[in-house]
């Protein structure tokens, strides 16, 4: 559906430019008749008095055909007048400027594509966008809130206005081609919604949805979504542990968060080709070459492996959870995809 605004804007300019025509078609028509001028003489003149360019006349014009002039350039500049007030509002009042932000959104969302999409830019989705951001993470999100979208702005996030209930916002930030959606909105029935309506949209989705409310978890993943975060339940657990065991829980954060210390944890995907895979722990050169502890291993079939023994095998697409030094990870990394993987911070 086209935008209202473009449709009145365009009628406006329309106008004007047919009342444009019909006044150099006026002024040239009078020229005509009351001077008897051709046809090119008489747009000539009007032309250079509506523009008041300063041009001399064709030939000297009689008492008539002055004051014709007179009457001719006080239209033009009339008109003049109110168009360049028009246009200088319509600079001034933010539209065109909008109009452009969205094209230009538009078509980096059209070029976006293993990407995350954020809906809601709350107190969690501040912290979830924040995070992915520093890991190089693409992600777009969309909020419906007049201040949390001027927030947006100043940060640069890419982002859309509008209500992500709503299939169409979801097809616009290209939920086809996303790789995950968090639905972290205020209102539980809608994080259902959002959850509901993005398997629908894609079925390889990984969704993960926000529940507040008792019972909320067990509809989310019921309408599709893989991961259920609970922030009160979270919270209640989190406190009971800085109380039980406040030395673990500081490491384990700042391990995760990768602030303040050179120690972090991460998770490395083994792909098919990797140099190491079928080589067991001792001999990959995990701990040897790059300092690195792996804690837990995650076979393909979802079996978990905690402290794992040095004479583990190591297979095409077990998930590696690591810890050590934020560069080693790095450096790890690189040798698995080839190249420098997003999933680690800059050091």
């Amino acid at each position: 559906m086209k935008n209202p605004w473009i449709i009145s804007t365009g009628r406006h300019v329309v106008i004007l430019f047919g009342l444009s025509s019909l006044l150099i078609a006026f002024g040239t028509l009078g020229y005509m008749l009351i001077e008897g001028f051709s046809l090119l003489d008489a747009l000539f003149m009007t032309v250079i008095t509506l523009t008041t360019v300063g041009f001399g006349e064709v030939r000297p014009l009689d008492e008539a055909g002055r004051l014709f002039t007179i009457a001719l350039i006080m239209l033009g500049a009339g008109f003049v007048a109110y168009n360049l007030a028009y246009f200088t509002q319509l600079l001034l009042d933010g539209n065109l400027l909008e109009l452009y932000r969205r094209r230009k959104v538009r078509k980096q969302l059209e070029q976006l594509k293993n990407h995350y999409i954020i809906c809601g830019y709350g107190q969690m989705g501040q912290i979830v966008a924040r995070e992915l951001r520093a890991y190089h993470v693409p992600i777009v999100i969309i909020e419906n809130e007049e201040s949390a979208l001027i927030r947006l702005q100043e940060k640069g996030f890419l982002h859309l206005g509008g209500d992500a209930t709503e299939e169409e916002n979801l097809l616009a930030a290209g939920i086809e081609r996303a790789a995950g959606l968090v639905s972290v909105v205020f209102k539980d029935t809608d994080n259902v919604f959002i959850v509901l309506t993005a398997r629908d949209l894609n079925k390889d989705l990984f969704i993960c949805g926000r529940a507040s409310t008792p019972g909320t978890e067990k509809r989310l993943l019921k309408a599709g979504a893989n991961r259920v975060v609970s922030p009160y339940a979270s919270s209640a657990l989190r406190i009971a542990h800085q109380i039980l065991r406040p030395t673990v829980t500081d490491f384990l954060e700042l391990a995760l968060s990768g602030e303040g210390m050179e120690l972090s944890m991460e998770e490395i995907q083994l792909p098919e080709g990797a140099d190491i895979v079928g080589k067991d722990l001792m001999n990959s050169g995990i701990r040897s070459q790059y300092n690195l502890i792996i804690v837990a291993i995650k076979r393909s079939d979802g079996t978990m492996v905690y402290n794992p023994s040095p004479r583990e095998v190591l297979r095409a697409g077990d998930i590696l959870v690591a810890i050590g030094p934020q560069e080693n990870l790095g450096q790890f990394g690189s040798r698995i995809y080839g190249r420098p993987h997003p999933a680690f911070k800059p050091c």
